[in-house]
């Protein structure tokens, strides 16, 4: 009986990794896709906000996916002979504050990239400042998702928050968008 458990659990685990692997794949095309007709879709508010909401639920669910199916790794003992295989999930709040710092670190350079070309320093501070209030609102979603699901407390109704959470964001970004567009005008 034990035997079947671990082998469905095995299965399991297989098709959450094709999956993630598959989610990583339409994830890319749909960046591609986003950053290309983001011009575009700005200049239409509501369509703004439905974009944004859904490039952030794409990506909060490819990072929940993602530590899903680490912890069932873990969990499963697939790392028999790794010393510190479990620290992750012994320790969800320390690792989920590093990887949102890493998670909002690189999406500033990228806004950094599209609105430049490239990475200036000189233009650096001043994209900090203007994308510290969205920043810190996705982070805390991106906080909430991996702290939840490396914890293995995720439910639909911290789901449901956490996608409230980008909601929010994505209406106060467009917002600031066009705040910021009428002030350059």
């Amino acid at each position: 009986m034990e035997q079947t458990k671990y082998l469905d659990a095995k299965k399991s685990i297989a098709f959450l990794g094709l999956a993630f692997v598959v989610l990583l794949g339409l994830s890319y095309t749909e960046n591609r896709f986003f950053f290309g007709i983001l011009g575009k879709v700005l200049q239409n508010p509501l369509l703004a906000v439905a974009m944004l909401f859904m490039h952030n639920v794409l990506v909060v669910s490819l990072i929940l996916l993602g530590m899903s199916f680490y912890v069932n790794l873990v969990v499963l003992n697939f790392f028999k002979r790794e010393k510190y295989a479990d620290v992750i999930i012994t320790h969800p709040r320390s690792f989920a504050l590093i990887f949102t710092c890493i998670i909002l670190l690189l999406s500033i350079l990228r806004v950094a990239t599209l609105i430049y070309g490239g990475i200036a320093l000189e233009s650096l501070p001043l994209i900090l400042l203007v994308s510290a209030p969205i920043g810190i609102i996705e982070g805390y979603g991106i906080y909430l998702t991996i702290k939840k699901t490396l914890g293995r407390a995720m439910s639909m109704k911290a789901l449901a928050y956490i996608y409230g959470v980008f909601f929010v964001a994505s209406v106060i970004e467009v917002g600031f968008i066009n705040l910021l567009i009428t002030v350059a005008s």
